[in-house]
């Protein structure tokens, strides 16, 4: 693993345009896999997950064929008959996403196979997947809980009622992509909603599906090819902007990027503290995912409690969201967010290594973390932990050390490739002045 030296920023004023949404390009090339005919997907993220479940399909003979500039097609046969029995284990890489909703794909086809993944992968709790696809119908065994997760599918699934206990798309999508495969409705119950990739585009394909809000109810049916230019991940985008909203006078101005309700409570949080947020709407990418233009100007910011039913909406931008919490006046809480302990890394407990080791004065919850500020934070070394998110958060706050205080160093900072293989560069561009 690479390490990475990072000096304070003196100014942050620029513009960005991030890469293509991971969770939403996951899901296209799945859909256009299995979907009867040719779809089209453009602006694919190039992050490493995105790769790892193009090659879970290819290896199961799904016809994924990229040609240029981030741009694929997909041909597929229709759920059930597009995907069989791979030669060899089935390998996930880091991807929890790929995973899950491959577990809920395959399961709906007449093969055997196996999923497995990196050794922080198979840390992460798959029987919550497992358990509803075995109610359905498919052979589905994890080895402790967790992978490698065998599979031996069938065509032919159940249709099932099934209430989540823990709020996850992840866990929801499989559920649904399984549910093309069955012989009736499938109806999944939320405890809290969650983002709506998944049922946006099987919408767009024609798919029988309603929700009201805290339940999916999908009845199988024939699906339509489908063309899709993939908005800007705004969890990526999200680093820059907490990095913009840190300082007064600070900004940072993204374009393109999703607009999607169930993950813009990063931008909810920010407003909350004080930074000045603009939002300008843009063109429904295909009538499938709202997009626009974001800026962030920095302010004075005080401290905010983020409450449990708003996690779901900013999970992946919470280690943001912390490091800013140094630099608020006061106090800030973060509850209700027990699942960041079973992401690529003990999300909690790292960040609170890593904020303690920076200066900052935090308290770690079983659910969260307390954070009191503001602090003038110090150089130190930031251990990534193979997470690509701590690897992005803690290049934020290194950026937020004062320039003469020195460097910050952070050990694994190639993780962030998972998700933004250019993170870096874009940095560096806007850490070089406005434009």
């Amino acid at each position: 693993m690479s390490s990475r030296h990072v000096a304070g920023a003196t100014v942050v004023d620029g513009s960005i345009t991030v890469p293509g949404d991971k969770s939403i390009s996951h899901r296209a090339l799945i859909l256009g896999a299995l979907i009867r005919g040719r779809s089209y997907v453009g602006n694919l993220s190039p992050a490493a997950d995105v790769a790892a479940t193009a090659a879970v399909l290819r290896a199961c003979g799904g016809a994924v064929r990229p040609f240029d500039d981030g741009r694929v097609s997909l041909d597929g046969a229709g759920p059930g008959r597009s995907l069989r029995s791979p030669d060899g284990t089935l390998d996930c890489a880091n991807s929890g996403t790929t995973m899950r909703l491959m577990a809920g794909v395959l399961s709906g086809h007449d093969l055997k196979a196996t999923l497995d993944g990196d050794a922080s992968l198979r840390r992460r709790p798959m029987e919550r997947v497992a358990a509803p696809l075995r109610a359905m119908g498919a052979g589905v065994s994890t080895q402790d809980g967790c992978a490698p997760v065998r599979i031996a599918g069938t065509a032919q699934l159940r249709g099932v009622e099934h209430r989540l206990e823990v709020a996850s798309a992840q866990v929801k999508s499989a559920i649904l992509l399984a549910g093309l495969s069955a012989d009736g409705p499938t109806v999944v119950h939320e405890p809290l909603p969650t983002r709506d990739h998944t049922e946006r585009l099987l919408r767009a394909c024609g798919a029988d599906l309603a929700a009201d809000g805290a339940s999916i109810t999908l009845r199988p049916g024939p699906l339509d090819p489908f063309g899709l230019a993939v908005p800007g991940d705004i969890s990526s985008a999200a680093f820059f902007l907490a990095l913009a909203a840190a300082r007064p006078g600070w900004r940072v101005r993204c374009h393109g990027v999703g607009l999607n309700a169930g993950r813009t409570g990063i931008l909810d949080v920010l407003i909350a503290m004080g930074a000045e947020v603009e939002v300008e709407d843009g063109p429904m990418a295909a009538e499938v995912e709202p997009q626009g233009n974001l800026t962030v100007t920095g302010a004075p910011l005080h401290g905010v409690t983020v409450d449990p039913s708003l996690v779901p909406r900013c999970v992946d931008e919470l280690p943001a969201i912390a490091v800013v919490a140094t630099q608020a006046e006061g106090r800030t809480e973060i509850r209700g967010a027990a699942e960041l302990r079973h992401k690529e890394s003990d999300r909690i407990g790292a960040l609170v290594t890593g904020l303690r080791d920076l200066g900052a004065t935090v308290d770690e919850l079983p659910d969260g973390l307390v954070i009191d500020g503001p602090v003038r934070l110090r150089p130190a070394r930031l251990d990534a932990a193979g997470d690509h998110r701590l690897a992005m958060a803690w290049t934020v706050a290194a950026a937020l050390v004062a320039p003469d205080d020195g460097e910050s160093v952070i050990e694994g900072a190639d993780s962030v490739a998972v998700s933004y293989p250019g993170f870096f560069d874009d940095l560096a561009r806007l850490l070089s002045g406005p434009r």
